[in-house]
């Protein structure tokens, strides 16, 4: 039963990476520019979500899943390279999962807490906050360099990536894997599901005091703004933060499984627990779709990127003509 979904895997992750690794450098190189329409300090947290992500497709799919389906027995293998790829994935991973966190955080400053707006939401606090997150997060993904150890050394050369025995009973591995599964994906989870539901409830009654006080609750005729403007950044962070939590879901379902119960084995669960790993990966693509179907600016510049090599082709072949 597990060649058929090999199968599907590398097909899966082949297309995910070709798609995944242009769209998410496009999506860098546009929101880099600054021409979306966006404010500085939204802009540095969607740059970092992107790169984030793009680290995630290079580090997980590229390094780790491409030496399993496309160049076996490299010095991809070697023990040292081969925790240092995982080290690396998990880095990317946790920093994707968390960076959407401080966004949904940043975003739940801006629309309900009015008076930590000018102060929390600028671009020197964002890059402020994304640090400390990856610094913290790098540290916490330490010890998972240190979880595997040969499978194989052949000639004093250490091969493959094992995970050591004492990790499933000794104490302290047992409490930093709880702190992982807590931390990634469970706490993000709830506060994203948390925070955006506080946000919804200060939207509604905002919206609907704002409406009173401008005499449309009757005429319903008259443009606002302000609501315009809210309306677009509460669409940009719940299509975010609502597509992390849909392709999340699966995966966090998996999880509570095996954590809590015996259910997690057999070939239902085996499918089960792919299905919500390739999920998750796919989350590492969906930001720049989400940019471009809610943000008009952004397509613009998509649009604008697309025309550009042929413009350029064109001015050349005009050019030459007229020598």
């Amino acid at each position: 039963m597990h060649r058929p979904i090999e199968r599907v895997t590398k097909v899966y992750y082949t297309v995910l990476a070709a798609i995944g690794v242009p769209v998410n450098l496009g999506a860098i190189v546009i929101l880099s520019r600054g021409n979306c329409g966006l404010s500085t300090c939204t802009t540095c947290y969607l740059l970092a979500m992107t790169a984030a992500d793009l680290m995630v497709i290079i580090t997980d799919i590229i390094l780790r899943h491409f030496g399993y389906f496309y160049y076996p027995l490299s010095f991809l293998d070697i023990t040292p390279v081969c925790s240092m790829t995982y080290f690396l994935a998990r880095e990317a991973v946790d920093c994707s999962v968390w960076f959407t966190v401080t966004f949904t955080i940043n975003r739940f400053m801006a629309i309900c807490c009015q008076k930590l707006k000018t102060k929390y939401c600028t671009k020197s606090t964002a890059v402020v906050v994304l640090s400390i997150t990856c610094s913290l997060l790098f540290l916490k993904n330490i010890p998972f360099y240190f979880v595997y150890e040969p499978r194989w050394i052949v000639e004093n050369v250490p091969w493959f990536c094992a995970t050591k025995a004492n990790f499933y009973v000794d104490p302290g591995w047992l409490v930093f894997n709880w702190l992982d599964t807590i931390l990634t994906p469970f706490l993000p989870f709830v506060l994203i599901l948390f925070l955006n539901t506080l946000t919804v409830k200060h939207i509604l009654f905002a919206s609907r005091a704002r409406k009173e006080l401008k005499g449309q609750s009757k005429s319903g005729c008259l443009r606002d703004p302000e609501l315009e403007s809210r309306r677009r950044s509460v669409v940009l962070l719940f299509t975010i933060s609502g597509s992390f939590i849909l392709l999340w879901l699966t995966n966090v379902i998996d999880f509570t499984i095996v954590m809590f119960t015996d259910l997690g084995s057999g070939d239902f669960w085996y499918v089960f627990s792919e299905v919500g790993w390739k999920l998750r990966n796919l989350n590492c693509c969906t930001n720049t779709v989400i940019y471009g179907v809610t943000q008009s600016q952004f397509r613009k510049q998509v649009k604008s990127a697309v025309k550009y090599p042929l413009t350029a082709i064109i001015r050349l072949i005009n050019k030459d003509m007229t020598l």
